[in-house]
């Protein structure tokens, strides 16, 4: 609703006045969005009064301002009224006015407040935590910003799964709970391709066990992949691998990434491989290094090396996992290496 036309305009000098007293720097406004400093109205007081009320210092006001200049165009009764959402799951103002400052420019995105208020009460029934609602607020708003049917829809649909799928009504709460946690995001999706990938790996002769199983390691990004994707990097997995179905279905289940993975994505890895001297034989045995991205595998195989691992004799188990997981296992060979043959506590037998 604001106008972007910057030629024919001049800054409203009442803004800039407004925004010089609160210490914003206005030169990254310009920088930013230079646009805003045109509106004819803006409430640049009243927005960093509220803010204040909350508990915001000076800097923290300057610097929300200026992470988020279109914050001024807001009324005051949209921002009281997002205030009052937010504390819905805000445990108090000191942690809202520090997700403000983190994450602004969800905060004051206020177009959609019925939609938001909506799914706040409809998460908090499903039994999310508090702490985990903030957490999509701020990382993940537009799922905030559906009509609430549609996400109970998206909810609906998992749960009638998983019920099919052989999943048991006991467990089916936590599991849709964890599968929200980990990714939110399934609900920008619509039910109907939630329902098209599950059928796609139903028809490759995955079990029922097996699909469950896969929409748990995958963590609900199956769900935004298509059967045509999936497709392709299964035979490409298939060619690569040499193998027959029963052995590319086993791979999956050991490496989703697999499936999850465009066809240019594994193409590069895999070559990231080979150039280390790795062999198809050994990746075969550990596909889990194709979750790695090229510059990740790069880092270890150095680090590795460096110990004198010899990575093209040896399994890639070590190369895989997360951060943390290389960490230990990286710490476990340096430690390894630099064992004393000797025992340097133990007392020496020297004959008199």
């Amino acid at each position: 609703s604001y106008t972007t036309d910057t030629k024919s305009r001049e800054e409203n000098k009442k803004t800039l006045e407004n925004l010089y007293s609160l210490s914003v720097d206005i030169t990254k406004i310009r920088r930013l969005k230079e646009w805003v400093l045109l509106q004819d109205v803006a409430y640049v007081k009243e927005i960093a009064g509220i803010l204040q009320e909350m508990g915001a210092d000076e800097t923290t006001v300057a610097n929300i301002i200026e992470r988020c200049p279109e914050a001024i165009l807001h009324t005051p009764a949209e921002i009281n009224s997002q205030r009052g959402l937010w504390q819905l799951v805000c445990q108090n103002e000191k942690q809202l006015i520090k997700l403000i400052e983190q994450f602004p420019e969800s905060f004051f995105t206020t177009e959609y407040q019925q939609n938001q208020k909506a799914n706040i009460l409809f998460f908090q029934e499903l039994g999310l935590k508090n702490n985990i609602i903030t957490r999509f607020l701020t990382s993940a708003p537009n799922i905030f910003y559906n009509p609430v049917e549609k996400n109970k829809n998206v909810i609906e649909t998992l749960q009638r799964n998983y019920l099919n799928l052989g999943g048991s009504e006991a467990n089916m709460k936590i599991w849709i709970l964890k599968l929200l946690s980990q990714n939110p995001f399934i609900l920008l999706n619509t039910s109907n391709a939630i329902q098209e990938n599950l059928e796609f790996l139903q028809k490759n002769d995955f079990t029922d066990k097996e699909v469950l199983q896969l929409l748990s390691k995958l963590k609900g990004f199956i769900f935004q992949l298509n059967s045509i994707t999936m497709q392709k990097s299964m035979l490409f997995s298939k060619n690569i691998f040499k193998c027959s179905d029963q052995e590319l279905k086993q791979l999956v289940l050991k490496c989703p990434a697999l499936l999850y993975y465009s066809v240019p994505v594994l193409e590069e890895r895999l070559e990231g491989l080979l150039k280390e001297g790795v062999s198809i034989a050994q990746i075969r045995e550990t596909p889990m290094v194709l979750e790695l991205t090229r510059q990740i595998l790069q880092y270890r195989i150095k680090k590795l090396s460096a110990l004198g691992y010899d990575i093209k004799s040896g399994n890639l188990e070590s190369l895989k996992g997360t951060k943390k997981d290389f960490e230990v296992t990286y710490g476990k060979i340096q430690s390894k290496k630099e064992r004393p043959i000797f025992n340097p506590v133990a007392p020496l037998h020297i004959e008199d």
